[in-house]
This record gives structure tokens, sequence and C-alpha cells, in this order.
């Protein structure tokens, strides 16, 4: 069964706008019926699914794109196929939570980056000592 526009908004909780938007940039694709009106195969809500997870998370579309480009276009994509696509980001997104959890757990104390503004800036950063190894918050790069 296939999917008006209005029902894949409907269904995957995007606009119609970004529908169009995601299809002008090649991340969906639809067919015509004789009378203009798209219709889209149901495998196209996961793939708006996966979209909007990546926007979530600061995933560029361009990026996106190129790992949608991946999945078969001749078939609906199965768990393998949505497997093999999800481990291209696999580092980058471990990588990702590591500097979450950084700035979670240790931005309330000194970071090094010279503002000396926290009482224990001064205790672990003296005279910006850290700023002679370059630029930004030293402990946390």
């Amino acid at each position: 069964m296939e999917l008006t526009v209005g029902e894949l908004a409907a269904r995957s909780g995007v606009a119609v706008s970004a529908l169009h938007f995601f299809e002008r940039q090649g991340l969906i694709t639809s067919r015509r019926t004789a009378g203009n009106q798209r219709r889209y195969r149901r495998d196209a809500l996961r793939r708006v699914a996966f979209i909007r997870i990546a926007q979530r998370v600061g995933i560029p579309l361009k990026e996106v794109g190129a790992i949608l480009a991946l999945l078969p276009d001749n078939r609906t994509p199965n768990r393998e196929d949505w497997a093999r696509v999800s481990q291209c980001w696999q580092e980058e997104l471990d990588q990702r939570m590591r500097h979450l959890e950084q700035l979670r757990n240790d931005f309330t104390g000194c970071v090094g980056c010279g503002c000396m503004s926290i009482d224990r800036c001064p205790l672990i950063n003296p005279d910006d000592q850290l700023g002679r190894q370059g630029p930004g918050p030293r402990r946390l790069l």
C-alpha cells in the first residue's frame, strides 16, 4: 500500500513542506500518479524516521543522504540493510556521546579555557598555564 503525502506527513509527524524538501534533496522518493499526485512506498516512513533522528543529534542532511544512498532502491530495505547503514555512524556517535558526557560531567569545574572564573581554576590552571598548550578548553579537548 502506498501513502499520499498527507498520510506520510500524518504518520511521520513531519510537515508536508519538509517531506517535499526531503524529496528535493534526494532523501526520499515518490512516484507520480496519472493525476500528478505523489505516492510514497511505506518504507519512506522509516527513512523519514531515520532523517528525524539524525537531525535530532545534529547530523547534517548531506551526511544523512550519503548513508541513505547505501540502501537499495529496487526493494524495501530489510533489517540487515538498516543494520549496515547504522554501523556507518557507530564511531562518530560514540565520540559524540563521549563529548556529551564530558560536557555533562566535567564542565562544572575548570576546563582550562583561561576564564579563571571558577574557584578551582587558579588551583588547576594557575596563571593560565594550560593556555600555553593552545587555544580552547584544554582539559576537555
